[in-house]
């Protein structure tokens, strides 16, 4: 399907292919270049119809579905600059792969799909990198200073499995994250559970904060090593939203260490000074059914260099306070999918 938006009234019929997608992410997809802020804002006015009548952004599509789209001015990014932006990003390591998913060990510092300001993603690499392949989409999708875990359908079956996964949430994936924050942690377990709600800054840029109004979230924390200035924890999500580990850490006191929007700014740029130059967040492991056999899988991703280092580096400078007795099997656990 081609592209979407222009100065005109577009109207798209839903095939085979894109059923089962919501409705949010398929407007992201095919209205390349456009802002996500302008894309929810359109939704909410009710300019966007699905079969003549107004439909929330989660409304999951069907085969068949009318949908309208209106006049959008695109700011499209050259084809050339993609491809060859994908051409340079070819080391996505392969974590697992078979018929139907594909596991990533995302770096960090790249969008999992291109938008404002980025030009574009992994989707778009895996893309360009497999022109043959006739269905590649995002089953979820991680921020793009994290590193980790990355999932990706390359059937509409499996794809539709892996969505309504992590819908189920603590009975769906068991999603770990390996996380560097300032401050001595004291708890070895602590649950969080309070409401995130998300906004939109002046400038159009996504927030979010703890807010009585927000949808509740829930974390689970667990200590993994503590010195007198840092803690490194492991971060188990018991729901899925935006920001969610960043903006619970950074209520509670204990923001990320390289968080350039939730996190410490002044101990940031120190921070990079002395060998940390990216947020110390990574998706480590994901436990889940395969999509289509239900068989249990395990997928691994080793602590980044960049985070093993700067860990070696406070090692040599400051004693541990506390050390979990798995925290040296986490260190050594190398890249993984089973």
């Amino acid at each position: 399907m081609n592209s979407a938006g222009n100065n005109s009234v577009t109207h798209l019929v839903i095939g085979e292919e894109e059923q089962g997608q919501r409705l949010d992410n398929f407007l992201i997809r095919v209205c390349k270049g456009v802002p996500k802020s302008h894309l929810y804002r359109i939704l909410r006015s009710g300019e966007v119809r699905v079969n003549s009548g107004r439909v929330d952004a989660t409304y999951r599509l069907r085969a068949g579905d009318k949908l309208r789209i209106p006049p959008i001015r695109l700011a499209e990014r050259p084809q050339n600059e993609v491809d060859e932006a994908a051409k340079q990003r070819v080391d996505l390591p392969i974590i697992y792969e078979d018929d139907a998913l594909l596991v990533i060990d995302k770096p960090e510092g790249i969008a999992v799909h291109g938008g404002s300001g980025v030009s574009f993603g992994v989707i778009e690499a895996l893309r360009r990198q497999r022109p043959l392949a006739k269905f590649l989409e995002l089953a979820h999708r991680l921020d793009r200073e994290t590193s980790g875990i990355l999932l990706v359908g390359k059937k509409r079956l499996a794809l539709t499995a892996l969505h309504d996964m992590f819908r189920e949430h603590g009975a769906g994936a068991d999603k770990r994250y390996l996380v560097l924050v300032k401050g001595r942690w004291m708890n070895n377990t602590q649950h969080v559970k309070l409401p995130l709600y998300k906004f939109l800054t002046e400038s159009g840029e996504r927030r979010v904060s703890v807010n009585s109004e927000g949808k509740p979230s829930h974390t689970v924390f667990r200590l993994l090593a503590r010195w007198p200035e840092m803690s490194l924890l492991e971060a188990q999500l018991k729901t899925g939203r935006t920001h969610q580990i960043r903006v619970h850490l950074s209520h509670l006191g204990f923001p990320i260490l390289g968080d350039e929007k939730y996190g410490d700014f002044i101990l940031n740029r120190s921070l990079k000074r002395d060998g940390l130059k990216r947020m110390a967040l990574h998706a480590w492991r994901m436990v889940f059914r395969h999509p289509l056999t239900a068989t249990p899988m395990e997928c691994v991703a080793a602590l980044p260099d960049g985070i093993k280092s700067y860990i070696a580096a406070v090692d040599q400078q400051q004693a541990r306070e506390f050390s979990a007795e798995n925290v040296g099997d986490i260190f050594a656990k190398g890249t993984s999918g089973k």
